[in-house]
């Protein structure tokens, strides 16, 4: 795919029959009617302690088939410090999914503005949703480009589009590795320090994404920082398949924080048994489910009795799941003497179910807790605030990326099913001896355990001496907290000083 605007008088000129020209004059009219739109605002504000002028834009970048058709129409929304300065750090951000848009930690992280949701794990009720000034955004350190990759947020696939073509590891990583190098060449920032980074399936995106800029041997784009929140990236860990019995050692931990967190497990702190669950979990806890029925009854009733005191589960239920319990399950069954559920985005948040007699949650209450408000405010300011017009939909979370998605790192025969793209990462940072790596986790996140994520990155072939490891009090999206939005930001401030 090569990805290029082509001027609508090139394609026309081209002599084809009748027959064909007529066939192909909606993709001519297509590519000759998209005009990438722009729009800018010069405004103020106060990060980081900071008072200061910034130029927000929000723009598309057009990417097109050799043949010249206009394939994607992809949406950017940067905010540059004035006057420029070029020697100043720039930071390109994307959220996961895949099919989510930006608007997750652009309007609630580091954005100028955020949207004023409970801190305290309760839902958004209903509007009015405030749109504050947000002076944890990190433009005082860095200018910010947020990404919405094809099929999210406003980006889009023209009619007539291959989804083939766009939704996948490699073709997503090349479609945004395509847009940061346009946005690099355009604002001349071809030597400015830069970092990447995203969210959940936006941690994924970062490693494929690192490949592309600095993995090939012509036209590398060398990077400082990449900066991982809500990790996932061994994808066979997290799977709670019959006999993979990694899934359960890398959630025992997180379910040792919610147990905690609601008052089913004693402990100092969640960092204390956040500890402790880690030490049981890669030792007895390992070593009990490897040895499948071979376990001796006496070590099946050790287990059994330190698991239920960590997790809060009785060992009647334990015994019954066989010492495994998914995470599905933890969330009906931790607080059912409660009547109440836990999030999978965030488990200190709670929901009440239709009934109480069920073996899965109806739905995440840390995600319908929060989703409206993100998404009145992700339209309100692109379209208000930086007058950014059109009739499409924001997609928040786009059902079209994931319905299409090639999951697999191989472009030819053969199986990839154990789909692991922490060595992208190694192999980027074994050969730039400049690049470090900031990973935040959630204690209380069961879509990307914290204990995965260290389980990734600690890994033969990563320097560990340039990797950075923070935790939060918080879940899969840390910055709904306050304290937590704060931490994040001085943390990620220090990170990207400390170049």
């Amino acid at each position: 795919m090569i990805t290029r605007l082509l001027a609508a008088a090139a394609v026309l000129a081209l002599p084809i029959p009748l027959a064909a020209q007529e066939e192909s004059a909606p993709a001519a009219e297509q590519a000759a009617t998209i005009e990438p739109q722009v729009r800018t605002r010069d405004l103020v504000g106060t990060f980081g302690g900071q008072r200061m002028s910034y130029r927000a834009t929000v723009g598309e970048t057009v990417l097109t088939s050799d043949s010249g058709k206009s394939e994607a129409v992809i949406v950017t929304t940067s905010y540059v410090r004035s006057p420029r300065d070029t020697s100043r750090p720039v930071f390109f951000i994307y959220n996961g999914g895949p099919g989510s848009g930006s608007v997750w930690l652009q309007m609630g992280a580091w954005g100028p503005k955020r949207v004023a949701i409970p801190s305290d794990a309760r839902d958004d009720g209903a509007p009015p949703y405030p749109l504050v000034d947000n002076p944890e955004s990190l433009l005082d350190v860095a200018d910010l480009v947020f990404i919405d990759p094809p099929g999210t947020g406003f980006s889009y696939l023209t009619p007539g589009t291959d989804p083939k073509n766009y939704y996948g590891l490699r073709e997503d990583a090349r479609a945004v590795a395509e847009v940061i190098r346009r946005w690099i060449n355009d604002n001349g920032r071809w030597n400015s320090p830069k970092y990447l980074g995203g969210e959940s399936y936006g941690t994924t995106r970062t490693a494929m994404v690192v490949d592309e800029l600095e993995g090939g041997t012509f036209n590398d784009v060398g990077l400082n920082g990449l900066i991982l929140v809500s990790t996932i990236l061994d994808f066979a860990a997290r799977e709670p398949t019959p006999g993979n019995e990694m899934a359960y050692v890398v959630t025992l931990p997180n379910m040792a924080a919610a147990a905690w967190f609601h008052g089913k497990a004693e402990a100092p702190s969640v960092e204390a048994i956040a500890e402790e669950a880690r030490r049981f979990a890669i030792g007895p806890f390992a070593s009990a489910l490897l040895k499948g029925q071979d376990l001796p009854d006496a070590e099946r009733a050790a287990v059994r009795a330190e698991l239920s005191r960590l997790t809060g589960l009785s060992e009647t239920y334990l015994d019954q799941a066989n010492l495994r319990v998914t995470s599905q399950r933890f969330y009906k069954e931790l607080l059912r003497d409660r009547g109440l559920t836990i999030g999978r985005l965030d488990a200190r948040y709670t929901g009440t179910d239709y009934d109480n007699a069920g073996e899965y949650p109806d739905n995440d209450p840390s995600f319908y807790g929060i989703d409206a408000g993100y998404t009145a405010a992700v339209n309100t300011w692109l379209r208000e605030g930086l007058g950014f017009e059109t009739t499409r939909e924001y997609q928040s979370i786009g059902r079209e990326p994931g319905q299409h998605w090639n999951w697999s790192l191989s472009s030819g025969p053969g199986r990839s099913a154990y789909l692991n793209v922490a060595p992208l990462i190694g192999k980027a940072m074994r050969q730039n001896a400049g690049l470090r790596l900031f990973n935040a986790q959630g204690y209380y996140d069961f879509a990307t355990p914290f204990f995965g994520a260290e389980y990734s990155l600690n890994r033969i072939g990563i320097p560990q001496d340039r990797v950075e490891l923070h935790y939060y009090g918080s879940g899969h999206m840390m910055y709904v907290r306050d304290e937590d939005r704060a931490k994040l930001s001085r943390d990620l401030r220090a990170f990207i000083r400390n170049r």
